[in-house]
């Protein structure tokens, strides 16, 4: 079991000293932290310790406006006080976004480099992508052209792993309803070469293929053209030959779109001591997503594993050792990411570490060795921005944080709750809490989707928000995935309608609870939420002072009519409901804009193109209404395409609006 905490280690992670003036003020609690901590870039970004225990990897930045680089140290050198790096790896002029460990010996990663300047069409990058191998023992790299993701580690093939071209970047933010579609290719790829082998390509019939860790192909989805219905293939380690499970689901039918837009049903692991049996996340019917065992020999579901009362199963644990690949547990969302647990040992193991690391909320072994001697473990909650702990049979050691300079003091609570839409719904929410008595100024954050959990570990926007003194409302309204199909039915075209409603039911809540000053409420959203922002710009239910739209979806209209795609009647029609043709277009309600707005949208934004800030800013105008207007140039939609100087230049400006240009008196 982990030992008590001990010195045993301390990796020197923290950022050059060109990271902020003020860091020697922010580690004081009492202090407001000031927006340059805020806008760093992760400082830490993932640590990870080899299969055999003898190497640890950190995936840092040493200064605000620096590139990502690796280094590599021997786990005995840290336990031994010696905290100078075996290795410091770098991509120049390419810089490295992502590292694990593969093998013993290997390391798996990508870099990009920004080389255009404009996004020429929707999802085009402006960016281009090497990933690579990296040979410890000949300190040799291993280059492929790509965005390759691994998709199978082979752990019965040395030197060998499964990967795939990977997709677009993305942090959550939005899930694009047709990827699933669209056929990938698998290859076999020699880390000692760089030589890739086609595995097997996919088709119109199976484009998205699940594996199991010898690299059998086991599961796949598509739709029948001519019948626009879901079909689920499976086959048995060995076969050629798929056959069709006998549920089909028709997908010109509304009520089947929970399915394919909820990211999170279909095959989710195996059973290592018997390859005939799957692990299957399914609703069969029912209002939550279920963990069910799966018979490939039979294609028929078995037992019920589990099923939570109040929200979906999302995924499922493994068994943290490499190459157990037992199940340890089904997750499913709450106040945090919740475990039912089915291994004691996993179950024990992750109580110790909770009662060990402090502001322990969501954790996880993130890596383990082969031996479960050693392992890196990961902590990430409202007072903690993402910590790293290194666990040997020393003791605990802490490596590093994601943001060092903020201490945890400084952090506010974050809590879960539920409450009551105007029609009887039950919206779960997040309020993250300002410290000082209230009643507080009140600020609705949501962020991507619309269908995007949005359950909060730690965010960032949120927690200084609520340092500025701001209470912050994250609300999981009708549509977020996660909380059972009729929570997501139930925003069926309901953009700028019922899903604003329950926003706005959220605000009258903790108003009629005492905690939130009615005169003082704004609207803050990035990606849809930008777009709710602007439907809350006109202020209907007269709750806001002010809005801030991020990257907004402005004219859904158009946004629709140049994505368009009708081959399934049920997708189209949720196309149709994002693009303004159901529901509300907010390009059409300029002139009932009253009340103060700031729009903000990242200049080459492939997600959420240009022209939705450049069409509403003339639209605006024209009607003479009171609104900001901000370009940040050189970011992408996504969060970790933005760099310090990006999130620096929004984080000032958010503030500013907040504190001065809010309402009639600032917020």
């Amino acid at each position: 079991m982990v030992a008590g905490l001990v010195g045993a280690a301390a990796l020197l992670l923290s950022p050059a000293s060109d990271t902020v003036q003020a860091q020697s003020n922010a580690k004081t609690a009492s202090d407001t932290i000031p927006v340059e901590v805020w806008s760093l870039r992760s400082v830490v970004n993932a640590v990870q310790i080899s299969p055999d225990g003898k190497h640890i990897l950190v995936h840092k930045t040493e200064s605000r406006e620096g590139d990502y680089l690796l280094e590599i140290y021997k786990t005995e050198d840290l336990l031994a006080g010696n905290s100078q790096p075996y290795r410091r790896l770098n991509a120049s002029p390419m810089e490295i976004i992502s590292a694990s460990w593969v093998t013993d010996n290997h390391i798996f990663g990508t870099a990009w480099q920004v080389n255009r300047d404009r996004v020429p069409r929707p999802e085009a990058d402006i960016r281009d992508y090497k990933s690579f191998s990296y040979n410890l023992e000949e300190n040799k790299f291993n280059n492929i052209d790509g965005n390759f993701g691994i998709v199978e580690l082979l752990p019965n093939e040395p030197d060998t792993i499964l990967i795939s071209q990977g997709r677009a970047v993305s942090d959550g933010l939005g899930v694009d309803p047709f990827s699933a579609f669209r056929p990938q290719a698998y290859y076999r790829f020699n880390l000692n070469t760089g030589a890739r082998s086609l595995q097997i390509k996919g088709n119109e019939k199976t484009p998205s293929i699940t594996f199991d860790n010898a690299g059998n192909p086991r599961f796949s989805q598509s739709v029948d053209p001519s019948t626009n219905e879901l079909i689920s293939y499976y086959r048995l380690p060995g076969e050629s030959s798929w056959k069709e499970l006998d549920q089909r689901y028709d997908y010109d039918d509304h009520e089947n779109l929970y399915r394919v837009l909820s990211g999170f049903m279909g095959l989710a692991g195996f059973d290592p001591d018997n390859p005939n049996i799957g692990y299957m996340i399914d609703n069969r019917g029912e209002d939550k997503a279920a963990l069910w065992e799966f018979d490939f020999t039979t294609g028929q579901f078995g037992k019920k594993l589990f099923q939570s009362e109040t929200s979906d199963v999302m995924g499922i644990r493994l068994h943290s050792v490499p190459g157990n690949d037992h199940l340890a547990g089904a997750m499913y969302p709450d106040w945090r990411m919740e475990t039912h647990w089915f291994d004691e040992e996993e179950k024990a193991l992750y109580e110790a570490l909770e009662q060990q690391i402090p502001y322990a909320h969501q954790i996880s072994v993130s890596s383990r060795s082969r031996d479960g001697k050693r392992m890196i473990v990961t902590n990430r909650g409202p007072r903690d921005p993402g910590s790293y702990y290194l666990i040997t049979e020393a003791g605990i050691a802490k490596l590093g944080s994601r943001n060092p300079l903020i201490n945890p003091d400084q952090l506010s609570d974050v809590e879960f709750i539920w409450y009551t839409a105007r029609d009887g719904l039950k919206i779960p929410a997040y309020v993250t809490v300002p410290k000082g008595e209230g009643p507080h100024p009140l600020v609705v954050q949501h962020n991507g989707g619309p269908h995007v959990n949005g359950m909060v570990s730690y965010d960032e926007w949120g927690q200084m928000l609520a340092n500025a003194g701001y209470m912050v409302l994250y609300p999981n309204n009708r549509i977020s995935n996660g909380w059972g199909q009729r929570h997501f039915d139930a925003g069926y075209g309901q953009h700028g309608l019922a899903m604003q409603d329950d926003k706005d039911d959220g605000v009258k809540a903790l108003i009629e609870a005492g905690g939130v000053d009615p005169d003082r409420v704004a609207f803050f959203g990035w990606s849809y939420g930008g777009q709710a922002a602007l439907y809350a710009a006109t202020n209907k239910a007269g709750l806001y002072q002010c809005a801030i739209a991020g990257a907004a979806v402005a004219d859904a209209e158009k946004q629709y009519y140049g994505r368009r795609n009708t081959q399934f009647k049920a997708l189209d029609d949720w196309s149709k409901a994002r693009g303004g043709l159901v529901g509300i277009n907010p390009i059409d309600e300029v002139d009932k804009v009253s009340i103060p707005l700031l729009m903000v949208h990242p200049k080459q934004d492939r997600r959420v193109m240009y022209y939705h800030f450049e069409d509403y800013k003339k639209a605006i105008e024209k009607a003479g209404k009171d609104a900001q207007f901000m370009t940040i140039d050189g970011a992408d939609h996504f969060s970790n395409t933005h760099m310090y100087s990006h999130q620096e230049q929004f984080n000032t400006k958010l503030l500013d609006f907040l504190r001065n240009d809010c309402g009639p008196d600032g917020l």
